[in-house]
């Protein structure tokens, strides 16, 4: 009986165990089958995070924050909060056979955004409220740019520089240690889910390493009608792109020789990473496609091997891969001699960021006009209007080309002419890099300040008594003014008057029409008052040696009354540009200095035309044009001949 029993008991046990294995079999793991998403939304906005599972029998669910808190009330699959700050959530599903699974942490963001703008029937759908601004950077700081965007779910983030996915860069905010000038370009970012994608709009992040600017005005001719603009255009253009730190040199009357040893200089300045911009204002033609400027010593008629090809001197510029290159011109562009040779260059390649304004359109005149007594181009005019916006350069350009076609005195005669092949956006106002000079950038500092270091003002102590002080100023990169003033008269002195020459002589080229600008600008530029004696010296870039300063102190002894005289000299070196030795750049048969006859004060200077023939010149002269007409021609066309001849 006992036996029996204990029978029984073991198979009622074995059952059991085989009815647990067959229930343990019928139940099914839990599964999540969605889990929740993270979300970015604007505060106190009303998040639904779900969760949905499969498993056997009543599923429970319990949320809980990143704390390991349990959310009060949790306890049902959708959970529903007012997001009032960053949070992180999880979900906890249970069976009740004690079986239990988590969900995938998820991120409820908030942006406090004041004004976040959402769309009243918004779905989820990415909506930008954050996008990257533009920004100028010095080469070798830091950048930032931030995006940030509402989503449900989370948006994803993709940058873009010029148009190509940036390796790895996929968060809101986007950093460069250290720029470099490769890093300029236009940036944007890509905010998708699974609903839409959007894109935010663009950021310019501008880096130059340097701005470099050369710039030369031709007026006076030897053999082509003489020019007013040039001057002031030159002088006020120059001044602005100072203030844009730009390292500006300025030459007036340049013969061919000067034009190609200035701009081979003006090369050698440039570099990766640097702005280089170009101007030129005087006469030129359009031939074969080709810009020609014209220099000085040009003859009648000219060919293009007598003049310089623009188009050079911007492929000399893209070989230097500077991160702009700019060519500004105030010249005509009118057709000559189609039957002549063009010049022989290499065509240009697709380098990019290269900007040609052109005052003209192809072949048209360009004019100059006089605007409140003062001699100007009329498309540098208005290129000096709005030369220091803070602009896409091209931009710029358009606003010169939109001011000029509607002033009424070029209206269908002249309009403003931009080609180029801007891959990134360039301004004039770009940053330079200030600290941590390179190498490079240090030897270009120092070339640019050769070209403009100004000799010291000195005082000359003469035996009589008297001190002369002479002082210096730069109209331009090759033309110094010198002041003598009188600063003490001795005791036995009166009627003191002072004198300058210089050894060697340097002619002054603007003492004839439109000399009474120049006289403003050297009135501008003394710091002495109301000196007593001026000299202009000009053409510095054919100096070879050292100039020395004669100053000749003219006065009347009290006792004797004698007029007497007393003279010092002053070794200046080699000031502004002739520092450069441009004259070694030149060849043999360049033009040559005139040592003729010694270089006065400007209150003995005399013009080489006689003063009734300079009023006539000046009288005759259109205000809206940039040449006089020529009125003898032969009546075969020569080399560059047409009806009339323009700048």
């Amino acid at each position: 009986m006992a036996m029996q029993v204990s029978q029984n008991e073991e198979d009622h046990a074995v059952m059991s165990e085989n009815k647990s294995k067959l229930l343990r079999n019928m139940i099914k793991d839990i599964a999540i089958v969605r889990h929740p998403v993270s979300v970015c939304v604007p505060v106190n906005y009303e998040v639904v995070m779900s969760v949905r599972a499969e498993g056997t029998g009543i599923l429970s669910y319990q949320w809980f924050t990143e704390n390991e808190q349990e959310v009060i009330g949790g306890t049902q699959a959708d959970l529903k909060v007012k997001a009032q700050q960053n949070q992180l959530y999880v979900c906890r599903v249970n069976d009740q056979f004690c079986n239990c699974v988590f969900s995938d942490w998820v991120r409820v963001k908030v942006l406090d955004i004041v004004k976040p703008g959402m769309p009243r029937e918004w779905q989820g759908e990415p909506h930008i409220v954050i996008s990257p601004q533009s920004q100028k950077v010095k080469v070798g700081h830091r950048v930032t740019l931030r995006c940030a965007a509402f989503g449900s779910p989370a948006p994803h983030y993709q940058w873009y520089r010029n148009g190509l996915p940036l390796q790895d860069k996929n968060s809101e905010t986007f950093e460069l240690e250290q720029t470099t000038a490769d890093d300029g370009g236009t940036y944007l970012c890509s905010v998708s889910n699974v609903l839409e994608e959007r894109w935010t709009e663009a950021a310019d992040i501008r880096i130059a390493t340097d701005k470099v600017a050369l710039l030369i005005g031709n007026l006076n001719y030897a053999h082509h009608p003489g020019l007013l603009a040039p001057t002031m255009d030159v002088h006020e253009l120059g001044n602005l792109l100072q203030q844009l730190g730009f390292r500006v040199v300025s030459l007036i009357d340049l013969t061919k020789e000067d034009m190609n040893a200035a701009i081979d200089k003006f090369l050698d300045l440039l570099d990766r990473g640097v702005y280089g911009l170009f101007y030129y204002a005087g006469h030129g033609y359009e031939h074969s496609g080709r810009n020609y400027l014209v220099a000085v010593d040009a003859p009648q008629p000219y060919r293009p091997d007598n003049c310089v090809c623009v188009q050079r001197i911007m492929l000399r510029m893209q070989e230097k891969q500077t991160a702009l290159s700019v060519v500004l011109l105030d010249t005509c562009r009118k057709w000559y001699n189609k039957t002549c040779a063009a010049s022989e260059i290499m065509a240009l390649g697709p380098s990019g960021n290269t900007v040609y304004g052109y005052a003209t359109c192809e072949d048209a005149e360009a004019f100059e006009v006089q605007d409140g007594g003062k001699s100007t181009g009329i498309f540098t005019k208005y290129l000096n209007k709005h030369i220091l916006e803070n602009r896409k350069v091209t931009h710029v350009l358009e606003q010169v080309s939109e001011d000029l076609g509607l002033d009424p005195l070029v209206t269908g005669k002249q309009a403003v002419e931009i080609k180029h092949t801007l891959k990134e956006p360039r301004s004039l106002t770009d940053r330079i890099r200030t600290t941590g000079h390179t190498r490079e950038l240090h030897l270009r500092d120092t070339c640019w300040r050769q070209a403009n270091a100004l000799p010291g003002k000195t005082r000359l102590s003469f035996p009589c008594g008297v001190k002369v002080e002479v002082s210096f100023s730069a109209l331009f990169s090759n033309v110094l003014v010198v002041f003598g003033t009188v600063k003490n008269t001795g005791p036995k002195t009166q009627d003191c008057s002072v004198t300058l020459s210089s050894k060697p002589s340097l002619e002054d080229i603007f003492s004839g029409p439109g000399s009474s600008e120049v006289d403003s600008l050297i009135h501008i530029r003394s710091d002495t008052g109301s000196p007593d004696c001026v000299l202009r010296l000009c053409s510095l870039q054919k100096l070879q040696g050292s100039l020395v300063i004669n100053v000749d102190l003219h006065y009347t002894h009290v006792d004797s009354k004698l007029r007497l005289k007393e003279s010092q000299q002053k070794d200046i070196g080699r000031p502004l540009v002739a520092s450069w030795g441009l004259y070694k750049k030149q060849h043999t048969g360049a033009a040559k200095m005139l040592d003729a006859a010694p270089t006065r004060s400007l209150d003995n200077v005399s013009s080489s035309k006689s003063p009734v023939q300079q009023t006539l010149d000046y009288q005759c002269r259109p205000f809206t044009r940039k040449a006089e007409v020529i009125a003898a021609r032969s009546k075969e066309p020569e080399e560059n001949d047409e009806n009339e001849h323009w700048k």
